[in-house]
């Protein structure tokens, strides 16, 4: 007993002693799981959501074909689709005026919906859909206006917010709200000024300048509110200016770098995956079983969100990057048939997301929680108009001393002109988590108001604007305006990137890249080492299975059409 005490008071004294010395690392705390009636109810309020947001798509789908049915090709969609919102959002506040219904919570927009579900296939599409020559050539350009460009107009508009707050002009915010406000409010979403742009055949280089910026800027955007937010909950009271900056450039810098770094290395392994996806004895060839397949690379498309959401990165610059990989090495390893599905679903999907936010941008002005105030209004937008300038013109005077394709000043005008917002930063607005709470319902409110100011006014004067300076292409000024088509998902449709379905051999990917004297530096490189490395060029072997293939897909989908209940001989004969 007198050897089991002292063992035991030894014990203790060690154990005090260890934790002294040692703090145990505290337990990840577990989300509550819901159970019983609370469970059901969330999930009927998660159903109703979720009928009431396809209902809406389904809605704006029939306003599409018939923007298509009766040729109103002078109106974009996006501009159509945000017109029906805010026409079926009068109609449900009528309906809940005469207590008829209450859809007041599946009507609101949800976040958390919008960057988990709705985001990533818009951004992955963007980046898989690239034309990449035109990317690559002018990928300096780009990354100076998505990068630089986005930092000085979120820094002119939230500096320019803070600095009349202080003055007492506007409503005052602090530093990290200003900033965030300006980072948010900087994403530009051109999308009826690229309709514009495609319909008028407007010079390449501008329309790779605008979208290519376009793209890279929603992931900075997302990143810079990101790292103003965090600087929000972070206690920065004891933190003087000079390191406040540092810690924010630092946050920035490893989010952007880490994210695209993960995107990319996502994207080589997939296409390490598709370059060995070959029928030899060694390797399980999935370009046999094209379903298998597709599914392998829609997991590959989704991965490096979800991993960089996980580890604290920017899922969007993840997914962005991981995008413009496998559409550059990827995508040309798969069969012809899963090159097909990848590029068919994806840009479906993504309609069908960019369609849902914008008919909930238009909803939101009945449905959303307003704080109007107009002189905030009205310098918000004379700051975002002047941040703008800032990035695109002094910028672009910079790069001509490099560009052999100089950047003129009527495409200065129209880029300058082209800064459209959309729904990241309606998405965006919403997801701040600012306090007070009328601080957030003003920054809500002044966003829906930009983004509708630029979309309807910005978006409905850039064709008008091209005509007047006489930027188009030659043939196309040729053309009436009836031939003007600005339907975007009709040109989908209609047509099959053939970029995106090329199967050279070794002899003509040497005749086409290596031989080339052209190329100029990335471009070079990756003709010479990446893409050899990264992509296989096929043999006639394969391009002769590849055919046939797609033959034996042909032939029965035509032999279960024959089969159909209405086939007569008269259609057999019309569809040969």
């Amino acid at each position: 007993n007198a050897t089991h005490e002292v063992i035991n008071v030894t014990l203790h004294t060690t154990l005090a002693a260890t934790t002294k010395l040692v703090v145990p690392t505290p337990a990840k705390p577990i989300l509550p799981v819901q159970t019983g009636v609370q469970a059901q109810q969330e999930e009927q309020s998660s159903g109703m959501t979720i009928f009431f947001s396809l209902l809406v798509v389904a809605i704006c789908i029939i306003l599409v074909h018939l923007l298509i049915k009766y040729r109103l090709h002078f109106l974009p969609e996006s501009v159509a689709v945000v017109s029906l919102g805010i026409l079926m959002g009068a109609f449900i506040k009528i309906i809940e005026a005469q207590k008829l219904a209450n859809w007041k919570e599946e009507e609101m927009f949800r976040p958390n919906m919008f960057f988990l579900l709705l985001l990533p296939p818009i951004i992955f599409e963007s980046g898989y859909s690239l034309h990449k020559g035109n990317f690559f050539q002018n990928i300096g350009s780009i990354t100076l206006f998505s990068v630089f460009g986005t930092a000085i107009s979120a820094f002119i508009v939230g500096g320019g917010i803070y600095f009349l707050g202080q003055a007492d002009v506007i409503y005052k915010l602090n530093m990290t709200d200003s900033f965030a406000f300006g980072s948010l409010i900087s994403a530009v979403d051109p999308v009826a000024t690229i309709a514009i742009f495609n319909a008028l055949n407007v010079d390449p280089v501008l329309n790779m300048l605008v979208f290519g910026e376009s793209i890279l800027n929603d992931a900075v955007s997302i990143v810079l509110t990101n790292t103003a937010e965090g600087l929000t909950r972070e206690n920065m009271s004891d933190v003087s200016g000079w390191q406040t900056f540092l810690q924010a450039l630092g946050y920035f810098l490893k989010m952007f770098f880490g994210s695209a770094a993960l995107g990319t290395l996502t994207g080589l392994i997939s296409a390490l995956i598709s370059f060995f996806n070959f029928g030899d004895t060694h390797h399980i060839d999935l370009r046999k079983t094209p379903s298998l397949e597709f599914g392998m690379m829609i997991i590959f498309a989704y991965l490096p969100y979800g991993l960089a959401e996980g580890i604290s990165l920017s899922g969007i610059m993840a997914i962005l990057f991981s995008g413009i990989v496998m559409s550059h090495y990827t995508h040309h390893n798969l069969s012809p048939v899963t090159q097909i599905l990848m590029q068919q679903t994806l840009r479906t999907v993504a309609f069908m997301c960019e369609t849902c936010v914008f008919a909930f941008l238009g909803l939101s002005i009945f449905s959303f929680p307003h704080k109007f105030e107009m002189s905030f209004v009205i310098w918000c937008i004379v700051l975002v108009l002047f941040g703008r300038a800032v990035n695109i013109f002094p910028l672009s005077y910079l790069l001509n001393f490099f560009r052999d394709h100089k950047i003129t000043p009527k495409m200065m005008f129209i880029m300058w002109f082209s800064g459209l917002r959309g729904a990241i930063p309606y998405a965006l607005s919403l997801h701040l988590g600012l306090e007070p709470i009328e601080k957030r319902q003003l920054i809500g409110t002044t966003t829906i108001i930009i983004v509708l100011f630029t979309i309807l006014l910005l978006g409905g004067g850039t064709m008008p604007l091209i005509r007047l300076i006489d930027i188009e292409d030659s043939k196309a000024r040729k053309r009436n305006k009836k031939d003007i088509n600005l339907s975007k998902t009709e040109k989908m449709g209609n047509t099959i990137e053939s970029e995106h379905l090329s199967e050279l051999t070794e002899e003509e990917y040497e005749a086409q890249y290596i031989k080339r004297q052209d190329l100029k530096g990335f471009m070079w490189f990756d003709a010479k080492y990446l893409n050899p490395f990264f992509t296989r060029r096929l043999t006639q072997e394969d391009l002769h299975h590849g055919r046939i293939q797609m033959k034996t897909l042909t032939n029965k989908w035509y032999e279960e059409v024959r089969q159909g209940p209405s086939g007569s001989e008269d259609d057999e004969q019309e569809l040969l």
